[in-house]
């Protein structure tokens, strides 16, 4: 270390008058003692005041240019020497570096700028000031093509220090993308996918720049998909094969690249991989099984690549999805189910599905995982379920294979995405009278519903279950359901459902709040008035945002109400006449018509 203070001092004046011979001398003394102890050495050397002298070493003109920026890069290793770097005025002479033909000294300065720029804000906001990151895509563009080794050596560095640059910095990821930077490193994956250092720095880079929704298009319009198919390939270590799954993932978020990555082969890699490791227990295995399935199940989401591997029904993709539903291993369990509900997004699909039998082994899975089940395979299966029973005409088959039997098993779950989902499930399947009145009649049901309908901490299953009561009368017309729903206590539900900010879910409340007054307005009659509905029907009726519907439906139901002394005196005080007769003029003739019929009632009765 006193050799080193020697060197140091020696150094102040060789840099000043710039004496050839003894500069080089101290210079390589300098990356010896680094070589030795790079802490320890670089604490000297911001102590000197050295680094300000370096300035005026980074010339293209000064020969010692090479050693100078390797000194930079061994220190900028040192967190604390990042900002020295930056104020010493170091990154606009490196940058003017870039410049050189010499490719060590291009060599050196990509080092020493990547390092700069490492987890350091600083050192990115210089390089950005002084231009540096469109030299360096420049080079990686003039130089892509060679596969010398001193020209691959370079565009490591060069990806290297892009990637210390912009990582986790949205604004110089944005910037990379602009200057054109992802065209470059897929050609450079492509051509250089031998050499294994290139390749990982090209992954990496990927990684950072695909989480950016505005580099999506730009990799859609590149052959990414194909290149990372091949490499994928090619690849039998874990490790390896884990960095080439971060950039698919986030890539596979956009619907072009997801078709480009289905016809470039990878869904047989990923079933591959799926049939390799189904068995075993250890953990990286464990882990690269759930990677590969919820890879496939994210490829499924888009429409033109689930249609293509669906293959009407014949796809061996899709059979082979077909055979993780009943495997012992939860994990395919899942995926298998997710990939039924995202190939269950089209009337085509569905019914091809139910008609060969899916819906019977949907139900196998979920009889397996009642008691102390899986909840996201009952949430996967459940949802898997509800899709299929968009069809019409998948409703009543779905209905006679005993589904609704299999979905009430779980009534008793406490977890909410598992209580949406068998909902939706049951409300999908209630279309037909006979079904709705079954299920109406169904106290346990009644009583959960009317529970759920107070669940605030979970919108979802709250909106649901008011819709599921609702859609119970709707459907069953029936006054023994109306009288189950009453005695549950879940009247004042459906008549806050009327107040609900959606017009659909409004609709659906007021229709069967008519037909309660209909059918069975006398047991419901107590609940209604202490649920202030007369209030809240002309509230909707007086309000100019309310939709049409919700004016005729609300018109409707105060017909109906009149039916009960206690309901129509409150009709007459809050003087309902004023409001219908003005909507008689309404622009839709629907509202106009049952304004005035609701009028002459309103009269004839007073």
């Amino acid at each position: 270390m006193d050799n080193l203070s020697d060197t140091l001092k020696k150094l102040k004046i060789t840099a000043s008058d710039r004496t050839e011979g003894s500069l080089e001398g101290c210079l390589d003394c300098l990356l010896q003692a680094l070589a030795q102890n790079n802490t320890e050495t670089s604490e000297k050397i911001q102590g000197s005041g050295i680094l300000q002298l370096f300035a005026n070493l980074l010339t293209p003109q000064a020969s010692c240019s090479a050693k100078v920026a390797n000194i930079i890069a061994e220190v900028a290793k040192n967190e604390f020497m990042r900002i020295p770097c930056v104020d010493a005025g170091l990154i606009s002479p490196l940058v003017q570096l870039l410049n050189s033909k010499d490719q060590e000294v291009l060599l050196q300065t990509g080092r020493a700028l990547g390092n700069v720029c490492y987890d350091s804000h600083e050192g990115r906001s210089a390089v950005d000031q002084a231009g540096g990151a469109q030299v360096v895509i420049d080079h990686l563009r003039s130089l892509c093509s060679r596969t010398d080794p001193a020209s691959e050596k370079l565009l490591t560095v060069f990806c290297g220090m892009l990637m210390n640059y912009s990582n986790e910095n949205d604004s110089l990821q944005a910037q990379l993308i602009n200057m054109g930077v992802i065209p470059t490193l897929v050609k450079l994956l492509g051509i250089h996918c031998h050499n294994a250092a290139l390749t990982e720095m090209c992954l990496v880079a990927f990684g950072n720049l695909a989480e950016l929704e505005s580099s999506k298009e730009q990799f859609a319009s590149t052959n990414i998909a194909e290149e990372l198919v091949k490499l994928f390939k090619k690849q039998i270590e874990h490790d390896k094969r884990e960095m080439i799954f971060e950039v698919l993932a986030p890539l596979a978020e956009n619907d072009a690249i997801k078709l480009q990555l289905v016809e470039a082969g990878l869904v047989e890699c990923l079933l591959e991989i799926v049939q390799q490791k189904v068995d075993s227990n250890k953990e990286d295995d464990v882990a690269e099984l759930k990677t590969a399935s919820d890879l496939l199940v994210l490829l499924l989401l888009g429409d033109e690549s689930m249609q293509k591997l669906f293959e009407g029904g014949k796809g061996s993709v899709f059979q082979r999805v077909l055979s993780w539903i009943p495997s012992n291993n939860h994990q395919l369990q899942l995926a298998g189910a997710l990939a039924i509900a995202n190939f269950a997004r089209n009337d085509g699909n569905c019914i091809h599905m139910v008609d060969n039998g899916i819906v019977e082994k949907l139900m196998d899975l979920l009889d397996r995982h009642v008691e102390d089940g899986n909840v996201t395979v009952q949430h996967a299966a459940l949802s898997a379920l509800r899709n299929l029973a968009i069809p019409v005409v998948n409703k009543a088959k779905m209905l006679s294979a005993g589904v609704t039997e299999t979905v009430l098993k779980f009534l008793k779950s406490e977890m909410p995405p598992v209580q949406f989902k068998l909902l939706g499930t049951l409300r999908m399947l209630i279309d037909a009278q006979e079904a709705a009145e079954q299920l109406g009649k169904n106290a346990k049901l009644v009583e959960r519903l009317v529970e759920w309908c107070e669940a605030k901490d979970h919108a979802g299953v709250m909106g649901e279950s008011n819709r599921l009561l609702s859609a119970l009368i709707r459907h069953s017309k029936s006054k023994d359901v109306i009288k189950t729903i009453v005695q549950s206590g879940g009247i004042k539900h459906l008549v806050t459902m009327a107040t609900s900010e959606h017009v659909i879910m409004q609709n659906e409340a007021l229709v069967a709040l008519a037909l309660i007054a209909a059918l069975e307005l006398g047991p419901a009659e107590k609940d209604l008035a202490s649920a202030q509905l007369v209030q809240i029907l002309h509230r909707l009726l007086a309000d100019e945002r309310s939709a049409p519907e919700i004016k005729y439906n609300s018109m409707v139901l105060i017909c109906a109400l009149m039916g009960s002394e206690s309901l129509y005196k409150e009709v007459q005080d809050l003087a309902f006449l004023d409001v219908v007769s003005k909507l008689r003029s309404h622009e839709n003739k629907s509202v106009a018509q049952q304004a005035s019929l609701t009028e002459q009632r309103l009269t004839v009765e007073s």
